[in-house]
């Protein structure tokens, strides 16, 4: 009996060591924010009073991340509204954002207008955005440093507004499919923009580029500072003699066309269009999804914009 009363203490110790809600503020924030917008919004900001005050703290939107949101053809979010409302609560600090798929040109515009400080941007399979539209947001960014843009229908248009509007910009993916046919164009023009309204890269990724080397000599006369250039499946690229040798000599990180893509997150798959299949020597692999049908609670806004009164008078209704 003296045993089973002696371990008492320090089992209700252990419980007290496991509440969260008395953990720092600044510990607190860093565990929520690993949890991304989607998580933040609609669930750990609904748990407590604490952790929904932490949540509505401007520092903890500097980078918002939405990216992995499952099928987005099932899921029960207005995921557009629901990224327009995370960038409000920035409050003008945002830093860094990562999206997918549900990205349109207005979002980008309203990205655009309230986060002029922002740094980096990454848009990954956003088919609802144009030219116009990208080109439109760069004007209003112009402390940009990195832009990641994965499968999306740009082209050299936007790529050259870009340069001349975000002259800090050092960090360039624009990353395609790879596809080896005899009929395909080159990606030349692309090439020669990136040169010529570019010149502060130190950091450039162009996957499945169709450019040959007269684009990449261009890339190389106009980017004095690249330091990694990643070629794989830019297959019109041919690293050879003195031209491949100079690339190895003038970039510290070079990866070449035929180089394994185990490590790249999107499909890579190389297209065959003479023969409208696919060739099997390339491994596939497509970014990994948290799928999210464990959530109980449909996250919807009704109305414009991103008003939160009603939200709010029926999360505390219980409290």
């Amino acid at each position: 009996m003296a045993s089973s009363s002696s371990s008492s203490p320090p089992q209700l110790e252990a419980n007290e060591t496991r509440n969260w809600v008395e953990l720092p503020r600044d510990v607190m924030a860093m565990i929520l924010h690993k949890l991304g917008a989607i998580h933040i919004l609609e669930s750990a900001q609904k748990v407590c009073m604490t952790w929904r005050n932490i949540c509505k703290d401007p520092a903890m939107w500097r980078s918002i991340d939405m990216r992995n949101l499952g099928d987005l053809w099932s899921m029960p979010y207005n995921l557009e509204k629901m990224a327009r409302h995370a960038i409000d609560r920035s409050c003008g600090e945002l830093v860094d954002i990562n999206l997918e798929y549900f990205v349109t040109d207005e979002l980008l515009q309203y990205l655009a207008d309230r986060a002029s400080q922002l740094r980096r941007l990454r848009l990954a399979c956003c088919s609802e955005i144009s030219d116009e539209g990208l080109s439109e947001a760069a004007k209003k960014l112009p402390l940009l440093e990195e832009l990641h843009i994965y499968l999306s229908p740009l082209s050299k248009v936007s790529l050259e507004t870009v340069g001349r509007c975000c002259p800090r910009l050092k960090s360039l993916k624009f990353n395609d499919r790879g596809s080896r046919s005899s009929y395909v164009g080159c990606d030349d023009e692309v090439a020669v923009v990136i040169g010529e309204t570019m010149p502060g890269l130190h950091d450039l990724q162009l996957f499945g580029n169709k450019m040959t080397n007269d684009g990449l000599q261009a890339i190389l006369n106009g980017c004095p500072h690249l330091e990694s250039l990643d070629l794989r499946q830019c297959f019109n690229v041919h690293l050879v003699g003195p031209f491949g040798k100079r690339c190895s000599e003038r970039v510290k990180v070079l990866q070449r066309p035929y180089d394994p893509t185990d490590d790249y997150e999107f499909d890579t798959t190389v297209c065959d269009d003479d023969e409208d299949s696919f060739d099997d020597e390339y491994p596939s692999g497509f970014s990994e999804i948290d799928f999210l049908s464990d959530v109980d609670n449909d996250y919807e806004f009704s109305g414009g914009g991103s008003d939160y009164s009603d939200y709010g008078e029926l999360f505390f209704d219980d409290y």
